[in-house]
C-alpha cells in the first residue's frame, strides 16, 4: 500500500488494526489482536511523553503543614509541569512563588546541610518513586525543600495520563491525532516484523512530523483567542439603550 495516507477524521481502535494490517500488507496470522493491542498501546505510552496534551492539565491545591517533607503527587499524574507555594495559610491566592525542579540528591544534601537550612518556606522540588498516573501510589512522590516551617497552602500542575485506546473504542489521541498515532503504530509494527528498514524510517520520519505539528498546533491555541487574533465581531443590537 502506498506510504501516505489522506488526513482522518479520527481512528477506532478496531480502524486502527485495520489500517495497520492494510499498510503493512500483513494479516491477522502474524499480526494477531495481541499483537496489534501492545504495539498501539507502546504507540500510545511514546506520544504522551514526546506531546504532552493540552486538554490533559490539570490543577490540585493542597496544603503543606509544618514538618512534611513528601506528599504523593496527584492521582493519575503523569508528570508535574509546576508546583506554587503561597505566602497564605488559608487559601491558594495572592503572593506566591513557582518552586525550582531540583534531583533529590540535591535536596536531600540541602537537609542535610545546616539546621538553618532545614525549615523555611519550600524553595525547590523533586520527584521520586513510580510515575506510571494510574493511581496515588503509582503517580510518584514530591519531595520539598526547605522542609515547611509552617502551614503553606500550594498548588500542583500536572498532566494527566490520558484514557487508553485499549479501554474504549476512541480517545483524545484517535480522534485529533490520527496520522500521528497511525506512523507511530507503523514504526512501531515495522520495528516488531524486522522489515524494509526504509519502511521504518518513512514512517518514523512521519511521526515526528506529525508531532511537530501537533505541538506547534496547542502552543497556537495557548497564545490566540478570539479577541487577540482579531476576529470578525458582529454586533448585537439592543433593544435598550
Amino acid at each position: 500500500m502506498s506510504g501516505d495516507c489522506s488526513i482522518m477524521a479520527g481512528l477506532s481502535a478496531s480502524g486502527l488494526k485495520t489500517q495497520i494490517r492494510n499498510y503493512t500488507e500483513v494479516d491477522s496470522n502474524v499480526l494477531t489482536d495481541a499483537v496489534l493491542e501492545n504495539i498501539i498501546l507502546n504507540a500510545q505510552y511514546r506520544i504522551f511523553r514526546d506531546v504532552p496534551i493540552d486538554a490533559e492539565r490539570k490543577q490540585q491545591s493542597g496544603n503543606l503543614v509544618t514538618g512534611q517533607e513528601t506528599i504523593n503527587a496527584p492521582a493519575g499524574a503523569l508528570f508535574i509541569r509546576a508546583i506554587q507555594v503561597y505566602d497564605s495559610t488559608s487559601d491558594a491566592t495572592g503572593a506566591n512563588t513557582y518552586l525550582e525542579k531540583k534531583d533529590i540528591t540535591y535536596l536531600q544534601e540541602y537537609i542535610s546541610s545546616t539546621e538553618s537550612a532545614k525549615r523555611g518556606k519550600p524553595k525547590y522540588y523533586a520527584m521520586f518513586g513510580g510515575a506510571t498516573g494510574e493511581s496515588d501510589t503509582t503517580s510518584g512522590r514530591m519531595m520539598f525543600a526547605p522542609v515547611p516551617d509552617t502551614t503553606y497552602k500550594f498548588r500542583v500542575h500536572y498532566n494527566a495520563m490520558p484514557v487508553l485506546l485499549e479501554n474504549n473504542d476512541t480517545n483524545y489521541i484517535s480522534l485529533n491525532f490520527p496520522n500521528g498515532l497511525l506512523y507511530c503504530c507503523l514504526s512501531e509494527t515495522y520495528g516488531f516484523l524486522k522489515g524494509p528498514i526504509d519502511m521504518l524510517t518513512l514512517y518514523e520520519n512521519k511521526y515526528k512530523q506529525e508531532v511537530q505539528k501537533f505541538a506547534n498546533e496547542q502552543v497556537g491555541r495557548r497564545r490566540r483567542d478570539d479577541y487577540t487574533d482579531g476576529a470578525v465581531r458582529i454586533p448585537v443590537n439592543s433593544a435598550n439603550p
